[in-house]
């Protein structure tokens, strides 16, 4: 099968070919700006003049209401870019304090750089009128941008009476690009988002929407002839310092806390071995993340819970190793005493690679109708390699491979993707993985709690020693010898025109698939989708300016051909004044229930079919500078998964961020759950995240977060009441932080948890801990 692919590939690549299109020269001034807001140095009267005076967004090329310039010229060791932005009204400019990759709602201006001119990804640097930085990584291949990715340049703005004006350097050492030409050349666009009654994209190149590949439309320009990255290294050591008190409140002396104080150096080397290569080494890390995640309920779920990755070692590259299917979730690996990663960009061939051991091993057991997470106390090692090559603009072809092994425990998984763009209308995705998995005796130990003895390792199924046991669909799939290789694929074709697109996917996941260092939550499945989305554009003188109507119907089974969902859905959203979005949908899906037998994996003559029907809503608008507001609401039939039967649902999530001047900002997040069946209610669940952030400067700040989670449960209506009836948690954060750039930082804090369940009266802290860190990047 895969060498039928390849060789059809390969029969397309005659007709992929470059862009033709001619460059524009970028100035060589030996001169560096002092970035200081304030376009007065000779060099800016010699740069390049590039207007930004087309609306892309949400308009398709339309005039710009304001004027944008760009001053533009390289010296062989930076790029310095400056804006003069106009504005009518310097009153209503928004910008506020904030910490970096925060203001993305603000006034902006900034650049996009295809530094390899391969439409494959772009750099994206934003900067608002007081300085504040944003930066992230456009991954054309996935669709996705990542602001985890930090580089180390300069701004800084300054707000006047016609306007504002910023000035940026970026040194080309942030930058991956062949240094072998002479001459190079870049793909860049030149932007402004200039956000009042609409959210206005200004770019200084005409976009077309129908073409679904933004980076493929940015034009060229040319110059850099000296610039030569050399062999860039950072070494940044850190200390941590930490003291954390514990207690066991379900113990008889609640008041008996134990004390462990840490200090933990450790050190991160960055080295740009050559212009498109990069070695990030770190020994004794601190992968300990400083702030703490969004809340999330968890109640009547039986998937895993997904928390995104925010450490600097694996960030940075991140998009190196993204494929079509999460396959490397580097949360996976949770503490270890090392990691080495390797990355590289040259001409068509992107590679990167990666490893690191782990002190614990935790490994997430998937199913087809839930999902379990295994934690065992031993050494894990971890390692994963991604490569792909560009057969010119239009035909990507990458592998992945990843392993993870641990004592008796081994999972390793082979991947090959595709991307190929015939025109730019179309685009075919192909994606086909295998696994190989070992669990170890401590792996059903676990699972069965650590109860009675040794199973069969020969048959691996449901045996006499486990006859106590309370079999679920994890133990299962870990005890059938079945299991242990798996395969899967996926084929996805998506038409993109303005107006309208079309698309279908077929998703297969093998029962013995397994993606134990990705995020791979469920497997005994097949899934196929297809769908349609209509849009609308507005005029200047509508009251809207884009309207959508989506809809998609798909069916899942698993491998045996059993029926395990079937949905249609339909929603039609509209964008409006005050940046405004309304929208609203209808669900309906006939789903699978809990298994009657947890001993035998069957879905026809073991489950209940149920059918919820649902319709929810969306709405959010920022009125005014420094307010944001969005209100999402859904009703209907769900399943009661504790239960196994229908309830009703009824779920509210309320959003409100303000700014209170400048500098001081309170962002709050409510999310309410309740779920009713036979005319009485099952369970109320409230989750309150509230952060409350005081930005002195660009530099630094001080926020406190707080999480308070609130369930109460019916037990006169649960068949199985072995629940909590009552259950709250309070967890808490200040924190200190003060950032001279991404590497150089100082962090110092205090977190606490708590809890309250049926034994206990009232919300007890069970953990504190006082935390300070300290790093610094030595750039030679």
């Amino acid at each position: 099968m895969i060498k039928n692919t390849l060789f059809t590939f390969s029969l397309l690549i005659p007709f992929v070919g470059h862009s033709t299109e001619i460059s524009s020269p970028l100035p060589y001034i030996e001169q560096s700006a002092k970035i200081d807001g304030e376009l007065t140095e000779q060099a800016w009267e010699r740069a390049k003049k590039i207007t930004i005076n087309n609306v892309t967004w949400p308009h398709e090329n339309s005039p710009s209401p304001v004027e944008t310039t760009a001053y533009v010229y390289e010296n062989g060791r930076s790029l310095f870019i400056g804006f003069e932005a106009s504005d009518p009204n310097p009153s209503k400019i928004r910008a506020f304090f904030r910490d970096r990759d925060r203001a993305w709602d603000d006034d902006l201006v900034g650049i996009k750089i295809d530094s390899f001119n391969n439409n494959r990804s772009a750099y994206q640097f934003f900067i608002n009128p007081l300085g504040v930085q944003q930066d992230s990584i456009e991954n054309e291949l996935t669709k996705s941008e990542s602001t985890s990715w930090d580089g180390i340049w300069d701004s800084a703005g300054k707000i006047h009476d016609s306007g504002y004006t910023v000035e940026v350097e970026i040194p080309l050492r942030v930058l991956n690009f062949d240094d072998n030409t002479d001459v190079k050349t870049m793909a860049m666009e030149f932007l402004r988002f200039y956000p009042r009654n609409e959210r206005l994209r200004l770019s200084s190149m005409q976009l077309t929407h129908a073409n679904n590949c933004w980076i493929c439309q940015m034009p060229l320009y040319s110059g850099f002839k000296k610039a030569k990255q050399g062999n860039n290294v950072a070494i940044i050591p850190s200390l941590v310092l930490n003291r954390s008190e514990t207690r066991d409140i379900d113990g008889s002396d609640i008041n008996d806390w134990e004390s462990n104080n840490n200090t933990e150096p450790s050190l991160d080397v960055k080295w740009a071995i050559t212009p498109d290569m990069t070695l990030n080494a770190t020994l004794n890390p601190d992968f300990s993340q400083v702030e703490a995640d969004t809340g999330q309920l968890s109640v009547n779920n039986s998937f895993s819970l997904f928390f995104p990755e925010k450490r600097a070692f694996f960030l940075d590259n991140t998009d190196y190793f993204s494929s079509y299917t999460n396959l490397i979730h580097t949360r996976n690996v949770a503490a270890p005493d090392y990691g080495i990663k390797f990355t590289s960009n040259k001409q068509s061939h992107t590679f990167a690679a990666f490893v690191a051991n782990d002190e614990h091993l935790n490994v997430m057991i998937p199913g087809n109708l839930g999902s379990r997470i295994v934690t065992l106390e031993q050494k894990s090692d971890n390692a994963a390699l991604r490569y792909r090559y560009d057969f010119g603009n239009t035909l990507s072809i990458g592998t992945t491979t990843t392993l993870r092994q641990s004592d008796d425990y081994s999972n390793q998984l082979v991947s090959i993707d595709s991307k190929y763009q015939p025109t730019s209308h179309d685009t075919l995705k192909l994606q086909l993985f295998a696994s190989d998995t070992e669990y170890s005796q401590p792996f059903i130990d676990e699972l069965c709690d650590g109860e009675n003895g040794d199973c069969n390792s020969q048959s691996k199924k449901p045996c006499e020693q486990f006859k106590d046991c309370d079999f679920d669909e994890s133990t299962l799939r870990v005890l059938n010898s079945d299991d242990t290789t798996g395969i899967g694929y996926l084929i996805n074709y998506e038409h993109n025109q303005k107006y309208w697109r079309m698309f279908g996917s077929y998703r297969n996941h093998g029962a013995g698939l397994r993606s134990d260092l990705g995020f791979m939550s469920q497997v005994d499945y097949n899934k196929f989708v297809t769908g349609l989305e209509y849009r609308w554009y507005g005029t200047k003188e509508s009251w809207w300016n884009r309207a959508k109507w989506y809809t998609d119907w798909d069916i899942t089974h698993n491998e045996e051909g059993e029926l395990l969902e079937k949905e249609v859905q339909t929603n039609f959203a509209v964008n409006g004044p005050l940046q405004s979005t309304f929208d609203v949908g209808i669900e309906h899906r006939k789903r699978t229930g809990l298994r009657h037998d947890q001993a035998r994996l069957n879905i026809n003559g073991n489950t209940d079919r149920f059918t919820e029907n649902r319709v929810w809503t969306y709405m959010e608008f920022k009125p005014l500078s420094g307010v944001f507001a969005s209100l999402n609401l859904r009703t209907g039939n769900k399943l009661d998964l504790s239960n196994n039967r229908l309830g009703k649902e009824y779920f509210a999530r309320p959003v409100i961020n303000v700014n209170l001047g400048k500098h001081f900002e309170v962002r709050l997040r409510h999310t309410y759950e309740q779920l009713e069946a036979q005319s009485s209610n099952v369970y109320t669940a409230n989750l309150t995240d509230m952060r409350l952030t005081y930005q002195f400067n660009i530099n630094s700040y001080l926020r406190l977060a707080v999480i308070r989670t609130d369930i109460d449960r019916n037990l006169s209506n649960y068949i199985d009441p072995d629940v909590n009836a009552t259950y709250k948690g309070l967890s808490s954060q200040l924190l200190y932080s003060y950032k001279i750039n991404p590497q150089t930082v100082f962090f110092a804090g205090y977190s606490d948890n708590g809890y309250q369940d049926d034994d206990l009266e009232k919300i007890i802290k069970d953990n504190k801990t006082f935390f300070a860190k300290f790093s610094y990047a030595w750039l030679m």
